[in-house]
């Protein structure tokens, strides 16, 4: 063979060659898809310990501890005792995130304590209503119409109804206060991750909260009896339209919380006993929920999921409560959630000084009639677990330290399953920054924890389904 066509052959096989190694790698390349996916600062909050600050998924399981659920795809998670404080397992806890309507746990544990009696009425005018997002998730409140306290917050609770969120800020004193308010709670609660611009949780720019601090926020909100009430309850009668010369009607309106209510797809968990959901389009889906079961109290939340599963929250939320409940005693925490500044637990991480949390305990409660879901028996405790069990974490100052009580049992609610169909969710075409809650230009948000997008399986365009 001439030297020529020897050297040809020689550059062509190379060449061949050199493509069939570097083909895999380009493949591999073009298929890395969870290279789209946003991933969490390489520093976040070490507050509750150093493994939370850690990227990942943290877990310490011990002798006979199950493995955590598998498919888990909530961008951040955590599972904790809410009786005393630690956290089981975590998922880029701190993270920070847009919370979507799960916000409305702060906005309730700042405001309720300040609207009591809840049977005060209040009318509504036309501009309480006015600063609502376009197309935001609302209860249906009209304006000139009268509603009590009560009222209103069974529609922030059970609706996620932004209407009732403005009037009863509003009557708060508006929304700049309520949101300054709101801001100054979280920081008495540690909730450092937690940058307040709505009350409603509608998406606007550098709002976000973590797992992290929707977990202590629910834990907060769960020592008041009327957030109890209302958390759990899963339908009740809300006043419609008035009519001069006519009784006034009511109509029903049922918990979005689909592990209370249950839905296609999603069975009530045995235990549930709220919290809150909630859904925006840079949010994603987000969840917080307590259950408890076999004497045992647990807090999970999940935010953002990206499986594009149907209720994939809800279904994830219920996968960690059953790993939690198996898991207690047998794994080492991977952290703690810390009590607020003026708590004083006679350890490092408490704040100084005895004073409860605000509004500790507070609120009248009993007064809704409103139902409340059952759920199966466990069979290893042979007791209805949807008793109104839980309602919270009642503090008790005892010698400067803080307690948690044992049980939460809630009083005054009938009990019975509602259905679970679900009316119909109202859609937002877009979501605009509210322009009467402006964003305070001297909180930026750290650039080391940025907020972030919605999941890649999110819709294109916006909607709040909170």
């Amino acid at each position: 063979m001439p030297a020529l066509k020897k050297i040809a052959l020689t550059v062509t096989s190379a060449a061949l060659l050199s493509g069939f190694v570097l083909s895999p790698a380009s493949a591999a390349d073009k298929d890395k898809s969870d290279d789209k996916q946003p991933k969490p600062p390489s520093t976040m909050s070490t507050l509750g310990g150093e493994q939370l600050g850690k990227a990942g998924t943290q877990v310490n399981l011990g002798p006979g501890a199950p493995v955590l659920p598998k498919e888990l795809t909530g961008r951040s998670w955590i599972v904790a005792d809410a009786e005393n404080g630690d956290v089981l397992a975590a998922h880029n806890s701190h993270w920070r995130l847009p919370p979507a309507s799960t916000m409305k746990m702060l906005f309730a544990d700042t405001v309720l304590p300040a609207l009591q009696p809840t049977t005060l009425t209040h009318k509504v005018t036309e501009s309480e209503l006015a600063g609502v997002g376009e197309g935001s998730s609302l209860v249906g409140i009209k304006e000139d119409h009268t509603y009590t306290v009560h009222d209103l917050w069974l529609g922030v609770f059970l609706r996620s109804g932004n209407d009732a969120v403005h009037v009863l800020s509003e009557m708060y004193g508006g929304v700049p206060k309520t949101v300054a308010a709101m801001q100054k709670h979280a920081e008495e609660l540690q909730a450092l991750d937690t940058r307040v611009v709505s009350p409603d949780g509608y998406d606007a720019p550098r709002q976000v909260s973590s797992a992290y601090d929707l977990t202590l926020i629910a834990r907060s909100g769960l020592q008041k009896k009327d957030f109890r009430e209302y958390a759990a309850t899963a339908s009740a009668d809300f006043p419609g339209e008035e009519k001069k010369g006519k009784k006034r009607d009511s109509f029903e309106i049922q918990n979005t919380n689909r592990l209370i209510t249950g839905d296609i797809g999603v069975d009530p968990y045995q235990g549930i006993a709220g919290v809150k959901n909630g859904y925006t389009t840079h949010a994603g889906n987000t969840f917080t929920g307590v259950a408890e079961r076999n004497g045992k109290v647990l807090l999970v939340t999940v935010m953002n999921p990206s499986a594009e599963e149907s209720h994939a929250v809800y279904k994830e939320a219920a996968h960690l409560l059953d790993w939690g409940f198996a898991a207690s005693g047998k794994v080492t925490p991977v952290g703690e959630l810390v009590p607020p500044k003026s708590v004083d637990t006679g350890t490092a991480t408490g704040g100084k000084g005895a004073a409860p949390a605000a509004g500790a305990d507070q609120g009248s409660g009993g007064q809704a009639e409103a139902t409340h879901a059952s759920a199966a028996s466990d069979g290893s405790s042979g007791v209805g677990i949807a008793l109104a069990i839980i309602g919270g974490l009642l503090v008790f100052l005892a010698g400067g330290v803080f307690l948690v009580n044992r049980r939460w049992p809630l009083t005054g609610l009938a009990r019975r399953t509602p259905p679970t169909a679900d009316p119909a969710e109202p859609v937002d075409p877009a979501e605009p920054v509210d322009p009467a809650e402006p964003v305070d230009p001297a909180e930026p948000v750290d650039p080391a924890e940025p907020v972030e997008p919605a999941a890649s399986a999110a819709p294109s365009a916006p909607t709040d389904k909170s």
